[in-house]
């Protein structure tokens, strides 16, 4: 898949906001992929308004943003920091993602994606006690298959040269040397060659 890195080390404050960013080049659509890191004993005001600017810079009309990460905002609770942030996601088009919470008390690690694109979220548990993985999927965008690549080798060791020069032994060069114009002569050699 294609990427670029997107650099935001100068946003980063620690226990604030801690933010990484990539571009995935994926046909001729554009996603930029955000993982975002509050902590819970961080400054709120400081971490919206730092987002804030970072979305402003990133947003445009020709690439769709994904935001996820630890919000430490509990999303089944109502609060005034939930809705605070729904309300700046909101001005990008942004919406949370439902998903669903097997044994959690809360939901604090969220998926924020354009409201158009259409997904499913699958949850991924990894053995940790709070934070399983989730994976999201955007079942409207086609990833072409790689193309698969042969590579056609020749092993090169003593038994293999000696069957080599034996073949060419075996040869009619009749066809080869038997002919005036060069690139019949040439033609003719290499198809010995490479059967050989």
């Amino acid at each position: 898949m294609n990427f670029s890195n997107i650099n935001l080390i100068k946003h980063n404050t620690e226990q604030e906001i801690e933010i990484a960013a990539i571009q995935l080049h994926i046909q001729k659509r554009k996603f930029i992929v955000i993982c975002v890191y509050r902590a819970p004993c961080g400054n709120f005001e400081f971490f919206l308004n730092k987002l804030e600017i970072i979305l402003n810079s990133l947003h445009s009309h020709n690439s769709e943003l994904i935001i996820c990460g630890d919000f430490n905002i509990n999303y089944l609770e109502s609060s005034n920091k939930k809705d605070q942030l729904g309300s700046l996601l909101s001005t990008f088009n942004l919406t949370d993602t439902d998903r669903i919470t097997n044994k959690s008390a809360t939901l604090i690690d969220n998926i924020f994606i354009d409201n158009k694109m259409s997904h499913t979220i699958k949850s991924c548990p990894n053995g940790l006690l709070d934070h399983d993985g989730q994976s999201l999927i955007l079942t409207k965008i086609l990833i072409p298959p790689k193309s698969i690549k042969f590579i056609h080798t020749i092993k090169l060791d003593n038994d293999s040269l000696t069957d080599f020069q034996t073949q060419l032994s075996y040869e009619q060069w009749d066809n080869v040397f038997g002919n005036d114009n060069v690139n019949e002569i040439f033609n003719n050699f290499l198809n010995i060659y490479l059967r050989c």
